[in-house]
């Protein structure tokens, strides 16, 4: 099955092509955007035109999801983090980069700050995991599609499957009306995709556990070494998001004290879709700070 296409292109890591898509002046302060489970490099694409006046901004489709298919290593934090340095050196992208992660894109962008902290300038960490227990993703879609190619039952299956799959998307938004015919569409091939779900599957155990939720194991060690690891920080959440509860945010800024926040009053899990134009101008002030930064460190 092949991705819509939105100009995007293809680089091997691991012997897996990797879809990516690339934006703005390549001599411009790098940008790398991390979707989160299950979703593409879609959720980012409107931000990540609006960013590209100024910035080279690279989306990628992590490995097993989007476009690309699963790398032979077992789905983690760390896997996926070293996917994403291997995407940044096939493109020949060798400068520290700000990592935009949303939600486990969060997670995956500060495991790359805290294992080659050289290679990251900032992290703006939007609804990201790693901030509390507590998650909601609904696994209905993802169970249901397990039994769509049964025959006789297959068909019914596939309608509950895609009003599951229909239920779950309009969640990411505060307003579920945002969530366009084109956006279940395109959520639907991604899911349709083979092995999808058992990728889906095995990246949920490896952070979380049903019902007692993330581990907190692995979140204290990230936490740790992302404080001390002292990259700049700009934490982003949506009040209303239905996925990691807003109270994450507050913890969040209480367990990164020195971390930057801005919090959408009327966004849901994914404020860079639901508001692109506001998200991306909160986001330039702390791009900017980063920048300056950055530059006063080469010259001192």
């Amino acid at each position: 099955m092949t991705a819509p296409e939105i100009d995007t292109v293809r680089v091997t890591v691991d012997g897996v092509g990797v879809r990516v898509r690339v934006r703005g002046p390549v001599t411009a302060p790098p940008l790398l955007l991390l979707h989160g489970i299950g979703r593409s490099l879609e959720d980012w694409q409107a931000a990540q035109d609006l960013l590209a006046d100024r910035f080279h901004v690279i989306a990628m489709d992590l490995p097993g999801f989007g476009f690309t298919e699963p790398l032979p290593t077992r789905p983690d934090l760390r896997s996926f983090a070293r996917a994403a340095y291997d995407v940044l050196d096939a493109l020949g992208e060798p400068r520290p980069v700000t990592v935009l992660g949303n939600s486990l894109g969060g997670a995956v962008a500060m495991t790359m700050a805290t294992t080659t902290p050289s290679r990251v300038a900032g992290l703006v960490l939007v609804c990201s995991a790693g901030f509390g227990r507590e998650q909601r993703v609904d696994l209905r879609p993802t169970a249901l599609a397990a039994f769509v190619t049964l025959p006789v039952l297959g068909p019914r299956f596939r309608r509950w499957a895609r009003a599951a799959t229909e239920t779950a998307n309009r969640r990411i938004f505060a307003d579920p009306n945002l969530m366009t015919e084109q956006m279940l569409a395109h959520s639907s091939k991604v899911a349709a995709r083979p092995g999808y779900r058992r990728h889906f599957l095995a990246t949920g155990r490896s952070i979380a556990l049903p019902v007692l939720g993330f581990h907190p194991r692995w979140r204290r060690r990230l936490l740790d070494a992302v404080r001390a690891a002292e990259t700049p920080v700009f934490v982003v959440w949506g009040l209303r998001d239905r996925i990691l509860p807003a109270k994450q945010y507050w913890n969040a800024l209480r367990l990164l004290p020195n971390a930057r926040g801005h919090l959408f009053p009327e966004s849901g899990h994914m404020p860079q879709l639901e508001q692109p134009g506001p998200f991306t101008d909160t986001v330039r002030d702390f791009l900017d700070r980063v920048g300056a930064t950055a530059a006063s460190r080469r010259s001192s």
